[in-house]
């Protein structure tokens, strides 16, 4: 029995009729695959040396298809109101973006500490892999790598065009080499004419692990702004090269772990 209304009464309003679901869905999985091809696009373009063959491309497909199945299941249980929806597989829709481009690109993203150490430590050569040395290019184009001299700290700039390594009578003086009583004998052509400079026996030279024992160098008579790294080092390596910005330096070790 229902009860009698008066002519102030409100009529009852019925219930709103559910909004357009399967167009909310179909607007949320449209978004969520943009997203995911916008990451993409970046990680590409930050780390383009990742994509060079068929397989790297097939992988990448093969993961963000799995966003694409993963994110549209979501989407098809939809309940509630879309803004919490929204909220959720936006959140969804991030860690498995993340995680499939992080394992696709877990190559250059393992790389990273590795570029900030050489950003952040100019002259330190950084070691990244089993002896594989890297020193980073300057903002000037310069090689610049911090080594020791009989356990003094000396920096270089490496010179590939100087066939000595090659003291500044600066950086003798501090090391204790007595300076003033060598024998300048030893002459050469520098853009600058002629120059001399002398012999110097040093118990060893190291540059991060890679240390080499009796190593000669030469003190150079004239002023300079900094001590070289030259050729006389490089060539005792096993393989240097310069490549995108950095000098690789590799080495090997004798059975009780000298390099060489």
């Amino acid at each position: 029995m229902t009860t009698p209304r008066g002519p102030w009464d409100q009529p009852e309003r019925s219930a709103p009729s559910p909004g357009p679901v399967i167009n909310h869905r179909l607007w949320l999985w449209l978004g969520l695959l943009a997203a995911v091809a916008v990451l993409a696009l970046a990680l590409a373009r930050a780390f383009p040396e990742a994509v060079r063959t068929s397989d790297d491309k097939a992988e990448i497909f093969y993961q963000l298809g799995l966003v694409v199945l993963i994110s549209s299941a979501l989407l098809r249980g939809l309940r509630g109101s879309i803004g919490q929806h929204l909220k959720y597989a936006v959140l969804w829709a991030a860690i498995i973006a993340v995680l499939a481009l992080g394992y696709a690109y877990r190559a250059e993203i393992a790389g990273v500490p590795e570029r900030l150490k050489l950003a952040f430590n100019v002259g330190t050569p950084v070691q990244v892999g089993e002896r594989t040395l890297v020193v980073p290019q300057g903002e000037d184009g310069a090689y610049v790598v911090d080594g020791l001299v009989n356990g003094q700290r000396v920096r270089f700039m490496v010179d590939t065009g100087a066939t000595q390594t090659v003291l500044s009578p600066d950086d003798a003086r501090r090391l204790g080499i007595p300076v003033d009583t060598l024998d300048y004998g030893y002459e050469a052509e520098t853009a600058n004419g002629k120059g001399y400079s002398a012999a110097y026996d040093a118990s060893s030279l190291a540059v991060g692990p890679i240390k080499l024992e009796g190593f000669r160098v030469m003190v150079n008579k004239a002023p300079m702004s900094g001590s070289l790294l030259g050729m006389s080092f490089l060539q005792r390596l096993d393989a240097f090269e310069f490549r995108d910005r950095r000098l690789i330096l590799k080495w090997r070790e004798d059975e009780k772990g000298r390099a060489y």
